[in-house]
């Protein structure tokens, strides 16, 4: 049987509160976007992009513009314009996530168009793959302890949400969710959410108390930016097998069953490790 498509309820039909789940929290600055009853504009998306100095702007995704016959991301790379539909949940929530981490977003698009130079339009390559999927449901999880990262390479998902539930809570590791099109089955309540990630460890230098929330925001920017230049560089992000599984769901607070520990034995979500699949090590700041 065909897996069934996702498909994101109407806008005004959201159950009450969704926007204000944790998947949605480097995005609460334009929250209202999420909740209110109209949709943001496409002039209002570009001035938020403008307030970045991101020199890239949406563009009305119509017959009009597709006449072009470019490949969506030469056009972004060539043109500037990030085609975007209006009144759509996935592509509202693209926009977000260039608002948010346009570092993010132009390294996924330079390597994007780098791969479609050297392979065409009729193929993909491990690569493309790689930064399609973290692109549409990625995240970047900061460690501030390495002993956290052996239980995500076990995919002990008990040891990892339940014993060290209080790593989730005091700041010992954090995520940050990228991909739209994760962030678009978030908008249905209760889904079993796997992220598809890039974790960062932080060195002894960048170790601080979870009370200090500037300075957690400050670590969290440089990681991204980090993450960002690795994947511009290629340092990452050249085969999908790189990406480390993380269910969203187990995160303590993140799915209504979480407080249940035979939540992480009997939920689909919580894969065991397949033979032989061995993770790339982190990267690292400080």
């Amino acid at each position: 049987m065909a897996k069934r498509r996702y498909v994101a309820p109407a806008r005004g039909a959201l159950a009450p509160g969704v926007a204000a789940h944790p998947i949605f929290a480097g995005f609460h600055a334009h929250r209202p976007w999420l909740d209110d009853d109209a949709w943001p504009t496409l002039a209002m998306l570009n001035a938020a992009l403008a307030e970045r100095g991101v020199e890239q702007r949406f563009v009305a995704q119509d017959a009009h513009l597709l006449a072009d016959g470019l490949h969506y991301e030469t056009r972004i790379a060539e043109r500037g314009g990030i085609a975007t539909r209006t009144e759509n949940w996935h592509d509202l929530l693209n926009a977000l996530a260039w608002i948010e981490h346009p570092a993010l977003k132009r390294a996924l698009n330079r390597r994007q168009v780098g791969e479609i130079a050297h392979v065409g339009l009729a193929q993909r390559s491990r690569a493309q793959c790689a930064l399609t999927h973290f692109d549409e449901g990625g995240a970047v999880v900061l460690l501030r302890d390495a002993g956290l990262l052996a239980l995500w390479d076990a995919h002990d998902w008990h040891g990892l949400f339940w014993r060290e539930r209080e790593a989730w809570t005091e700041g010992r590791a954090e995520v940050r969710v990228f991909g739209h099109a994760l962030l678009e089955h978030a908008l249905t309540p209760g889904q079993l959410i796997t992220a598809k990630c890039l974790a960062v460890l932080v060195g002894d230098a960048e170790q601080i108390e979870a009370a200090d929330a500037a300075r957690s925001m400050r670590t969290h920017a440089r990681a991204v930016l980090a993450t960002a230049d690795a994947i511009a560089s290629a340092w990452v992000l050249n085969d999908p097998q790189e990406l480390r599984p993380l269910p969203l769901s187990g995160i303590p607070g993140w799915h209504e069953a979480s407080a249940d520990t035979a939540f992480y034995r009997d939920a689909g979500c919580f894969r065991p490790l397949r033979a032989g699949r061995i993770y790339p090590a982190p990267l690292s700041i400080g």
